[in-house]
Protein backbone atom coordinates (compact mmCIF):
# COMPACT_ATOMS: atom_id res chain seq x y z
CA UNK A 1 0.00 0.00 0.00
CA UNK A 2 1.50 3.36 -0.95
CA UNK A 3 2.61 5.70 2.19
CA UNK A 4 2.99 8.95 0.46
CA UNK A 5 0.22 11.57 -0.54
CA UNK A 6 1.92 11.40 -3.66
CA UNK A 7 2.55 7.90 -4.97
CA UNK A 8 -1.00 7.04 -2.93
CA UNK A 9 -2.65 9.69 -5.50
CA UNK A 10 -0.64 8.29 -8.73
CA UNK A 11 1.59 11.84 -8.89
CA UNK A 12 4.94 11.53 -8.50
CA UNK A 13 5.40 12.03 -12.76
CA UNK A 14 3.90 12.55 -15.97
CA UNK A 15 0.71 14.22 -16.16
CA UNK A 16 -1.82 14.09 -13.42
CA UNK A 17 -5.83 15.55 -14.46
CA UNK A 18 -7.86 16.43 -11.26
CA UNK A 19 -11.46 16.21 -11.99
CA UNK A 20 -14.96 15.85 -10.41
CA UNK A 21 -16.08 18.43 -7.27
CA UNK A 22 -14.82 18.90 -3.55
CA UNK A 23 -11.07 19.88 -3.17
CA UNK A 24 -9.42 19.27 -6.85
CA UNK A 25 -7.45 22.52 -5.87
CA UNK A 26 -6.81 21.74 -2.12
CA UNK A 27 -5.58 18.32 -3.80
CA UNK A 28 -3.09 19.44 -6.37
CA UNK A 29 -2.02 22.29 -3.89
CA UNK A 30 -0.89 19.46 -1.39
CA UNK A 31 1.28 17.52 -4.35
CA UNK A 32 3.01 20.63 -5.51
CA UNK A 33 3.87 21.32 -1.77
CA UNK A 34 5.02 17.80 -1.33
CA UNK A 35 6.44 17.32 -4.28
CA UNK A 36 10.23 17.20 -4.54
CA UNK A 37 10.87 17.81 -8.42
CA UNK A 38 10.31 20.05 -11.50
CA UNK A 39 6.45 20.45 -11.14
CA UNK A 40 3.88 22.39 -13.73
CA UNK A 41 0.57 23.94 -12.35
CA UNK A 42 -2.38 24.59 -14.74
CA UNK A 43 -5.62 24.06 -15.67
CA UNK A 44 -7.63 23.42 -18.87
CA UNK A 45 -10.94 25.32 -17.23
CA UNK A 46 -11.58 28.20 -15.66
CA UNK A 47 -9.52 28.56 -12.59
CA UNK A 48 -8.14 30.59 -9.72
CA UNK A 49 -4.49 31.43 -9.83
CA UNK A 50 -2.09 30.05 -7.14
CA UNK A 51 -0.96 32.22 -4.62
CA UNK A 52 2.86 33.42 -4.79
CA UNK A 53 4.12 31.83 -1.84
CA UNK A 54 3.43 28.03 -3.39
CA UNK A 55 5.34 28.29 -6.36
CA UNK A 56 8.26 29.57 -8.01
CA UNK A 57 7.36 31.20 -11.08
CA UNK A 58 3.83 32.42 -12.13
CA UNK A 59 3.09 33.05 -15.97
CA UNK A 60 -0.41 34.30 -17.21
CA UNK A 61 -0.18 35.11 -20.81
CA UNK A 62 -1.15 34.25 -24.01
CA UNK A 63 -0.75 31.02 -25.86
CA UNK A 64 2.06 31.99 -27.93
CA UNK A 65 3.58 33.66 -25.07
CA UNK A 66 3.51 30.45 -22.70
CA UNK A 67 5.05 28.35 -25.69
CA UNK A 68 8.10 30.82 -25.21
CA UNK A 69 8.22 31.10 -21.49
CA UNK A 70 6.96 28.28 -19.95
CA UNK A 71 10.30 26.14 -21.08
CA UNK A 72 12.61 28.69 -20.14
CA UNK A 73 11.15 29.20 -16.27
CA UNK A 74 11.01 25.40 -16.06
CA UNK A 75 15.04 25.60 -16.36
CA UNK A 76 15.52 28.09 -13.86
CA UNK A 77 12.40 27.51 -11.41
CA UNK A 78 11.21 24.24 -9.76
CA UNK A 79 7.47 25.80 -9.43
CA UNK A 80 6.07 27.27 -12.64
CA UNK A 81 2.44 27.71 -12.47
CA UNK A 82 1.32 29.37 -16.01
CA UNK A 83 -2.49 29.72 -17.73
CA UNK A 84 -3.70 32.30 -20.08
CA UNK A 85 -5.77 35.85 -18.97
CA UNK A 86 -8.92 35.50 -17.94
CA UNK A 87 -12.14 37.48 -18.36
CA UNK A 88 -13.57 37.67 -15.14
CA UNK A 89 -11.54 39.22 -11.82
CA UNK A 90 -9.34 36.82 -10.06
CA UNK A 91 -9.93 34.20 -12.41
CA UNK A 92 -7.96 32.83 -15.09
CA UNK A 93 -8.85 30.82 -18.40
CA UNK A 94 -8.09 27.19 -19.31
CA UNK A 95 -5.42 26.04 -22.07
CA UNK A 96 -6.14 23.95 -24.88
CA UNK A 97 -5.29 20.56 -23.88
CA UNK A 98 -2.91 19.84 -26.68
CA UNK A 99 -0.87 22.81 -25.27
CA UNK A 100 -0.79 21.64 -21.74
CA UNK A 101 1.03 18.00 -23.10
CA UNK A 102 3.41 20.39 -25.26
CA UNK A 103 4.74 22.44 -22.71
CA UNK A 104 4.46 19.22 -20.05
CA UNK A 105 7.41 17.27 -22.28
CA UNK A 106 9.17 20.83 -23.86
CA UNK A 107 9.76 22.13 -19.97
CA UNK A 108 10.95 18.23 -18.48
CA UNK A 109 8.17 18.42 -15.70
CA UNK A 110 8.03 15.26 -13.09
CA UNK A 111 4.89 16.00 -13.15
CA UNK A 112 2.20 18.61 -14.50
CA UNK A 113 -0.44 19.13 -12.48
CA UNK A 114 -4.26 19.94 -14.18
CA UNK A 115 -7.11 21.45 -12.99
CA UNK A 116 -9.37 19.81 -15.69
CA UNK A 117 -13.21 19.94 -14.48
CA UNK A 118 -15.40 22.85 -12.73
CA UNK A 119 -17.47 22.51 -9.80
CA UNK A 120 -18.62 26.03 -8.63
CA UNK A 121 -17.28 24.99 -4.93
CA UNK A 122 -20.18 22.20 -5.15
CA UNK A 123 -18.88 18.87 -3.34
CA UNK A 124 -20.79 16.76 -6.20
CA UNK A 125 -21.05 16.89 -9.93
CA UNK A 126 -21.43 14.68 -13.12
CA UNK A 127 -19.77 15.70 -16.27
CA UNK A 128 -21.24 17.29 -19.07
CA UNK A 129 -20.79 15.02 -22.05
CA UNK A 130 -17.80 17.67 -23.41
CA UNK A 131 -16.59 17.32 -19.96
CA UNK A 132 -13.88 16.92 -18.62
CA UNK A 133 -11.20 18.68 -20.15
CA UNK A 134 -8.40 16.10 -19.74
CA UNK A 135 -4.93 16.71 -21.67
CA UNK A 136 -3.75 13.83 -23.98
CA UNK A 137 -1.47 11.45 -22.45
CA UNK A 138 -2.87 11.96 -19.05
CA UNK A 139 -1.11 9.30 -16.69
CA UNK A 140 -3.18 9.84 -13.49
CA UNK A 141 -6.88 10.91 -13.40
CA UNK A 142 -7.66 12.05 -9.58
CA UNK A 143 -11.75 11.71 -9.49
CA UNK A 144 -12.67 13.48 -6.40
CA UNK A 145 -16.13 13.81 -4.29
CA UNK A 146 -16.67 15.49 -0.95
CA UNK A 147 -18.12 12.81 1.47
CA UNK A 148 -19.81 16.65 3.14
CA UNK A 149 -22.90 15.34 0.53
CA UNK A 150 -23.75 12.21 2.42
CA UNK A 151 -27.15 12.21 3.68
CA UNK A 152 -27.58 15.55 2.07
CA UNK A 153 -30.59 16.50 -0.25
CA UNK A 154 -29.37 16.81 -4.30
CA UNK A 155 -29.76 19.99 -5.08
CA UNK A 156 -27.97 23.42 -6.59
CA UNK A 157 -26.97 23.89 -2.91
CA UNK A 158 -24.30 21.27 -2.77
CA UNK A 159 -24.04 19.57 -6.43
CA UNK A 160 -22.97 20.97 -9.40
CA UNK A 161 -25.21 19.50 -12.77
CA UNK A 162 -28.17 18.66 -10.57
CA UNK A 163 -30.13 17.09 -13.32
CA UNK A 164 -27.30 15.16 -14.84
CA UNK A 165 -26.50 14.19 -11.81
CA UNK A 166 -29.73 13.09 -11.26
CA UNK A 167 -29.96 11.07 -14.03
CA UNK A 168 -26.79 9.22 -13.50
CA UNK A 169 -27.81 8.48 -10.29
CA UNK A 170 -31.42 7.53 -11.20
CA UNK A 171 -32.67 9.68 -8.57
CA UNK A 172 -34.64 13.04 -8.80
CA UNK A 173 -33.73 16.25 -7.11
CA UNK A 174 -33.98 16.30 -3.42
CA UNK A 175 -33.30 12.72 -2.49
CA UNK A 176 -30.72 12.44 0.15
CA UNK A 177 -27.23 11.27 -1.40
CA UNK A 178 -25.94 8.09 0.11
CA UNK A 179 -22.61 5.86 -0.16
CA UNK A 180 -24.16 4.21 -2.84
CA UNK A 181 -24.67 6.80 -5.04
CA UNK A 182 -21.00 8.11 -4.41
CA UNK A 183 -19.97 4.68 -5.37
CA UNK A 184 -21.61 4.64 -8.25
CA UNK A 185 -20.75 7.93 -9.42
CA UNK A 186 -17.00 6.75 -8.78
CA UNK A 187 -16.97 4.12 -11.04
CA UNK A 188 -19.56 5.33 -13.54
CA UNK A 189 -17.86 5.47 -17.22
CA UNK A 190 -20.38 8.65 -17.33
CA UNK A 191 -19.44 9.78 -14.05
CA UNK A 192 -15.75 9.70 -12.09
CA UNK A 193 -14.00 7.54 -15.05
CA UNK A 194 -15.39 9.85 -18.38
CA UNK A 195 -12.85 10.58 -21.13
CA UNK A 196 -10.24 8.32 -18.68
CA UNK A 197 -8.68 6.95 -21.72
CA UNK A 198 -5.65 5.15 -20.78
CA UNK A 199 -5.05 6.83 -17.67
CA UNK A 200 -4.64 5.17 -13.96
CA UNK A 201 -8.20 6.20 -12.12
CA UNK A 202 -7.43 7.15 -8.65
CA UNK A 203 -10.52 8.25 -7.09
CA UNK A 204 -10.35 10.69 -3.47
CA UNK A 205 -13.58 11.42 -1.59
CA UNK A 206 -12.62 14.41 0.79
CA UNK A 207 -13.62 15.70 3.58
CA UNK A 208 -13.44 12.45 5.58
CA UNK A 209 -13.40 14.77 9.08
CA UNK A 210 -14.79 12.18 11.35
CA UNK A 211 -16.02 8.50 12.51
CA UNK A 212 -19.11 8.90 10.92
CA UNK A 213 -17.86 10.41 7.50
CA UNK A 214 -15.08 7.74 7.65
CA UNK A 215 -17.57 4.86 8.10
CA UNK A 216 -20.08 6.15 4.81
CA UNK A 217 -16.74 6.83 2.99
CA UNK A 218 -15.37 3.37 3.52
CA UNK A 219 -18.66 1.84 2.34
CA UNK A 220 -18.67 4.18 -0.74
CA UNK A 221 -15.28 3.08 -1.47
CA UNK A 222 -16.22 -0.37 -1.53
CA UNK A 223 -19.33 -0.08 -3.53
CA UNK A 224 -16.86 1.43 -6.07
CA UNK A 225 -14.05 -1.06 -5.99
CA UNK A 226 -16.56 -3.85 -6.01
CA UNK A 227 -18.30 -2.62 -9.54
CA UNK A 228 -17.19 -3.63 -13.18
CA UNK A 229 -15.36 -0.41 -13.72
CA UNK A 230 -13.29 0.09 -10.57
CA UNK A 231 -10.57 2.49 -9.88
CA UNK A 232 -7.26 1.24 -9.10
CA UNK A 233 -7.58 2.73 -5.28
CA UNK A 234 -9.63 5.34 -3.28
CA UNK A 235 -8.18 7.81 -1.02
CA UNK A 236 -10.29 8.70 1.93
CA UNK A 237 -8.91 12.33 3.00
CA UNK A 238 -9.25 14.98 4.97
CA UNK A 239 -7.01 17.45 3.69
CA UNK A 240 -6.89 20.11 6.47
CA UNK A 241 -5.17 17.49 8.59
CA UNK A 242 -1.26 17.09 8.81
CA UNK A 243 -1.40 14.04 7.34
CA UNK A 244 -4.10 14.24 4.88
CA UNK A 245 -4.77 10.54 4.02
CA UNK A 246 -7.48 9.29 6.74
CA UNK A 247 -7.18 5.30 4.48
CA UNK A 248 -6.26 4.08 1.43
CA UNK A 249 -8.50 1.23 0.55
CA UNK A 250 -7.98 -1.14 -2.30
CA UNK A 251 -9.26 -4.20 -4.22
CA UNK A 252 -8.49 -7.32 -2.54
CA UNK A 253 -6.02 -9.19 -4.44
CA UNK A 254 -7.04 -11.69 -6.78
CA UNK A 255 -9.02 -14.55 -5.08
CA UNK A 256 -9.98 -12.54 -1.94
CA UNK A 257 -13.04 -11.07 -1.00
CA UNK A 258 -13.15 -7.95 0.84
CA UNK A 259 -14.10 -8.02 4.33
Amino acid sequence: MPGSLIDALGARSGIVCAVGAGGKKTILHRILADHPGRVGLTATVMSTFPDRGIVDARLITEPSELRQRVPGSARHHRRVAFARPGHKPGRVAGLDPDLVAELHARSHFDVSLVKSDGARMRGIKAPRADEPVVVRGCTTLISVVSAAVIGQALDERIAHRVERLGELLGTPTGTLITAVHIGGLISDEHGGRQRLGTARHIAVITHVDDGGRLVEARRAARIALDSATPPERVILASMTAADPIAEVIEPPPAGETAS
